[in-house]
């Protein structure tokens, strides 16, 4: 009898962790949506209304003869400055995975594109973690941050690893069945 006890609660206690596993949901944003990555493009309105976080992607679709998308620091996206790109990507179909908090900024690497607008930067809010859209305003210095009050609609959601955040009240209920379990076995 004692043995039905036991393998019950290890059966609620797999069947509990199983809930906790999750899985969490990232989006993937198509830079510029169908404009892609171009001239003649405002990314700072692009990117009002949305909120990225730690899992997401930021997908640029362009000519592959036509730009690059180049990471660079906050002082090269200020001042397009090329040529001292963290990552550069010419490719046509360029993928970046947003695996850091903070802001990320993006130019395009072809003398004069930059200057033209194509630039592009997006704060990245930990997983999980409430947050608005700052954007520093094209052409200048300026910080300008939009509340996330509108419900925009990403372009596409994706199921990705287990996130191993817990909210507190899994939390607790894990360790009410962790006690349970231990008076079961005593």
């Amino acid at each position: 009898m004692a043995g039905l006890g036991v393998t019950g609660a290890g059966i609620a206690c797999v069947i509990l962790a199983l809930f906790m596993a999750m899985p969490t949901l990232a989006t993937v944003y198509t830079v510029g949506d169908t404009a892609g990555w171009a001239t003649g493009v405002d990314y700072s309105t692009w990117t009002k209304g949305k909120t990225f976080a730690v899992g997401d992607s930021l997908v640029f679709n362009y000519g592959a003869s036509s730009h690059t998308v180049d990471e660079v620091s906050a002082s090269d996206y200020n001042t397009c400055t090329v040529g001292n790109a963290i990552s550069t990507d010419q490719s046509g179909a360029t993928t970046i995975p947003l695996k850091t908090a903070g802001t990320h900024y993006f130019i395009c690497g072809v003398v004069g594109h930059c200057g033209n607008g194509m630039k592009l930067a997006v704060t990245v809010a930990a997983a999980g973690s409430p947050s608005g859209s700052t954007t520093p305003a094209s052409g200048s210095n300026k910080t300008v941050t939009t509340p996330t009050t509108s419900t925009s609609t990403p372009t596409t959601t994706i199921e990705t690893s287990f996130s191993g955040v817990v909210s507190p009240v899994v939390e607790a209920l894990v360790m009410i069945m962790v006690a349970f379990f231990m008076l079961v076995v005593s």
